[in-house]
């Protein structure tokens, strides 16, 4: 019961990406061709809503859950690291037609393909866990 209403925003989440069609396909596929500004919307009010609250936050004004200040850590410069994990993430989406969130809403709507997808997704991740330390960070 702790967690319930993590559960409940989720569901709610998911339900907001279906009805605005951010989980589709198509508009993902759109996106990529430069045919619709769709995703390009949603996307973009969404990074305008994450600097607002981080800057918020940064303020004081918003704090965790347990009343916390929200700290977010400084990253390290590395543009390579950063354009080369983009590519490589932006052409997994290309080709699956779904970032990471969306694969549980999209098998939460009945597109089984999914589960090979969520699978893939596990094994890539279960890999980086044992070659993290191997690989330049």
């Amino acid at each position: 019961m702790k967690f319930f209403k993590f559960l409940l925003v989720g569901i709610f989440f998911g339900i907001v990406l279906v009805k605005s069609e951010a989980v589709s396909w198509y508009r993902i596929y759109e996106m990529f061709r430069f045919q619709s500004f769709h995703m390009y919307g949603i996307i973009g009010t969404a990074i305008a809503t994450g600097i607002l609250f981080i800057q918020i936050s940064k303020k004081g004004y918003i704090k965790s859950i347990k009343g916390k200040d929200i700290i977010v850590p400084k990253k390290d410069n590395g543009l390579i690291r950063y354009i080369v994990g983009g590519t490589i993430f932006g052409f997994g989406w290309a080709l699956i037609g779904a970032c990471p969130g969306p694969m549980y809403i999209l098998l939460g709507t009945g597109v089984f393909s999914m589960l090979i997808v969520i699978a893939a997704a596990l094994l890539g991740t279960f890999i980086y866990g044992i070659l993290k330390d191997k690989l330049p960070h």
